[in-house]
């Protein structure tokens, strides 16, 4: 059976991008052991001044998902503060993970509390790596045809 998983990377080599940090996500299906790139999503935010050169100072020091608007970091509201809302509020978290809702996981350098919540409510796996994108591949495809494979001895 056929899977995909999304990958957080800046040059289609690494998993190197935060989960905050990702504005296109690589999308790769995964069938037995074999893995291949089958497309690019962007990330659309509902608020267009979180995308651009902004992101770098609220994303980089940030884990749970900023987006780019820097009010409230650091700051006294509450936005980037530890809270798990991220800068703009769960809203954007609850947007990206829209765009990759049909995955069966995400490979992210590091993916903040309030994402990994939501990605647990939807049955999404979370794996905070940071290695060649070829390595997470493979192991990830280890790991799930062996448990594709028990499931389906128990049926």
């Amino acid at each position: 059976m056929a899977y995909k998983i999304a990958v957080g990377s800046s040059d289609e080599v690494k998993v190197d991008l935060k989960f905050g940090e990702v504005e296109e996500f690589l999308i790769y299906e995964i069938e037995g052991r074999e893995a291949g790139l089958v497309e690019k999503r962007k990330v659309f935010s509902s608020d267009s001044n979180s995308s651009g050169s902004s992101e770098d100072k609220a994303g980089s020091s940030d884990d749970q998902g900023c987006g780019g608007n820097d009010l409230g970091c650091g700051g006294s509201n509450p936005g980037c503060s530890g809270n798990g809302q991220g800068c703009s509020g769960p809203k954007d978290v609850t947007e990206k993970i829209e765009v990759i809702k049909d995955c069966r996981a995400v490979l992210c350098k590091k993916v903040g509390f309030q994402a990994q919540k939501q990605f647990e409510k939807k049955a999404i796996s979370v794996f905070d790596i940071e290695c060649d994108i070829k390595d997470a591949l493979d192991k990830i495809s280890f790991y799930y045809d062996r448990i594709d494979k028990r499931q389906s001895l128990r049926k």
